[in-house]
């Protein structure tokens, strides 16, 4: 292939993928944009936001990148198994690292926010929204890259073209709306 046909291609799979990675983001931000009331009820909640989203990207991401890999090198069929045991290691460890950065976050924001004599939410409130909104975000993006990278590739697209995109727009969004319901019943159960 020529420079020209490799650059072709890849703009072809990347374009649609990265246009509907913008529509994403906007939608995120309309979504945190409506959190005005969870925001202002709990202090320390607008810290953890860029925190978890970041750790969506990076976290879910890396098992995107390593389905490509493993699909390429042909360690795993590009349909879910659950007695795969690669593929449900590789699942295990995202959603582990996940919530374990998830708490990590909350309990390091709440520590900056106490050190700085800022107002803050208890540790408990901090970490429970983190931790809710880690699992079911997990869940949700897992699925999504999963599913993109595996029919991405079964469709002769290249998975590592799609699978940044995927997880950084659908991490966005679903960050946002999970750290929302989450801020909702953590508030519906009496903390802030």
């Amino acid at each position: 292939m020529t420079v020209r046909e490799v650059a072709t291609e890849a703009y072809r799979e990347a374009l649609p993928v990265l246009a509907v990675s913008a529509v994403g983001g906007l939608f995120a931000g309309v979504v945190l944009g409506g959190m005005e009331a969870e925001l202002a009820e709990i202090p320390g909640l607008l810290l953890l936001v860029p925190a978890l989203l970041a750790t969506r990207g990076n976290v879910y991401g890396s098992l995107g990148a390593r389905l490509a890999s493993a699909l390429h090198q042909g360690l795993v069929e590009p349909r879910f198994d659950a007695g795969d045991e690669r593929l449900r290691a590789a699942v295990t460890a995202a959603l582990a690292n996940g919530l374990v950065v998830s708490a990590f976050a909350a309990t390091a924001g709440f520590a900056l926010l106490a050190a700085l004599g800022r107002p803050h939410a208890s540790l408990g409130t901090l970490v429970g929204i983190a931790l809710l909104a880690g699992l079911v975000s997990g869940v949700l993006l897992t699925v999504a890259v999963v599913g993109v990278v595996f029919l991405g590739y079964r469709r002769g697209l290249n998975p590592d073209t799609l699978a940044g995109p995927v997880v950084t727009t659908t991490g966005d969004v679903v960050g946002v709306a999970t750290l929302l319901v989450a801020a909702r019943i953590v508030l519906a159960m009496g903390g802030g």
